[in-house]
C-alpha cells in the first residue's frame, strides 16, 4: 500500500508530467541517439519514473527490440504504465527495482544503458555505474543526464537566490544525492571510471522543464517541487515577499508570451573500459 507521502508525490507528478514530458522530448530523443538505439536495440533505463526516456526508447526499437525500465516508486511507473497504454507500447517492462541491485537483469545483455536525472540521488552511484557496465554488451553505451552547475540551472537556483534573502538555507553538499552531485566534470569522470566506464562524448544542452502563461503558474510549480518545506519556516509576509519577487524576476524572462525555468543540462556517454 502506497503511504501517504507517495500519493502526495505522485499526484504533482500527474499535475506536471504532461508539461515537462513535452518540453524535455527533445533531450529524451538525443540521448537515445547517442546510445546508438535504433529497431532492435535491447535497452535499459535506470530511474524511469514517468518512462522518459524508456517509452520513447520503446518507440525507437519496435517488435524486434525490447526495453527495461526500472525505477524505485511504483507510483511513478504507474504513470508510465498508462502512458505506454495510450501510445500502445508493448515491447517495454516497467519494474519496481533498486539500481544499485539490479536483481534478475542479466550481464552483457543490453546495447544501451541510459539514465536521464536520476544517477545524482543514487545514495550509491557508483554501485548504480558498476550495474550498469555489467549489464552493457561489450559494444554497447550508457547514456546520462546530469545537470551542470547550480548558477546555470535556474530552475533550483533562481527561487532560492531570492528565499535567502528571508532565511538562511542550508549548505549546498555536493557529495550528498541531489540536484548538484555530478555538476562538476572531473568528479563524473572519476565514478564513471571506478566503475569501469571511460567517457567518450560530453555535451551540454539548455532545456526548460516547466513553462506557464502566467508567473504563478511557475511559482506554483516551484512550490510544489522542493519549496515548500524552505518556506515552512518563513512568515506568511516573507512568503508573499518572496513569490512576488520571483514573479518579478520570472516576468522579465517572459519570451513568446509563455514564463518558463530550465537550466543547462550535461550528456555523457560513456562505454566498457
Amino acid at each position: 500500500m502506497k503511504t501517504l507521502a507517495e500519493l502526495e508525490h505522485e499526484a504533482v507528478w500527474r499535475r506536471y508530467d504532461e508539461v515537462e514530458a513535452r518540453l524535455t522530448a527533445e533531450l529524451s530523443e538525443r540521448m537515445l541517439d547517442l546510445a546508438g538505439v535504433a529497431r532492435g536495440s535491447r535497452v535499459l533505463d535506470l530511474a524511469s519514473g514517468r518512462g522518459e526516456p524508456a517509452i520513447r526508447a520503446a518507440h525507437r526499437v519496435g517488435s524486434e527490440g525490447c526495453v527495461l525500465g526500472i525505477d524505485l516508486y511504483e507510483g511513478l511507473l504507474d504513470i508510465a504504465r498508462e502512458r505506454a497504454q495510450r501510445e500502445r507500447v508493448a515491447n517495454l517492462e516497467l519494474r519496481t527495482g533498486d539500481a544499485r541491485e539490479l536483481a534478475g537483469v542479466p550481464e552483457r545483455s543490453f546495447d544501451a544503458v541510459t539514465c536521464r536525472w536520476g544517477l545524482m540521488y543514487m545514495l550509491e552511484p557508483v554501485a548504480v555505474l558498476k550495474n550498469a557496465s555489467r549489464a552493457l554488451a561489450p559494444s554497447g553505451a550508457f547514456v546520462a543526464a546530469l545537470w551542470c552547475e547550480p548558477e546555470r540551472v535556474p530552475y533550483h537556483s533562481l527561487p532560492r537566490r531570492i528565499l535567502e534573502r528571508y532565511r538562511e538555507l542550508p549548505a549546498l553538499d555536493v557529495e550528498a544525492p541531489g540536484v548538484f552531485r555530478f555538476a562538476d566534470l572531473e568528479r563524473t569522470k572519476r565514478d564513471f571510471e571506478a566503475a569501469g566506464l571511460v567517457i567518450d562524448h560530453v555535451e551540454e544542452r539548455s532545456v526548460r522543464v516547466f513553462e506557464a502563461e502566467t508567473s504563478d503558474e511557475v511559482a506554483e510549480w516551484v512550490c510544489a517541487f522542493g519549496l515548500a518545506r524552505l518556506l515552512e519556516c518563513v512568515s506568511e509576509g516573507d512568503r508573499a515577499a518572496w513569490r512576488e519577487e520571483l514573479v518579478l524576476e520570472l516576468e522579465a524572462q517572459r519570451a513568446d508570451g509563455r514564463v518558463g525555468l530550465g537550466g543547462v543540462t550535461r550528456l555523457v556517454r560513456a562505454r566498457l573500459m
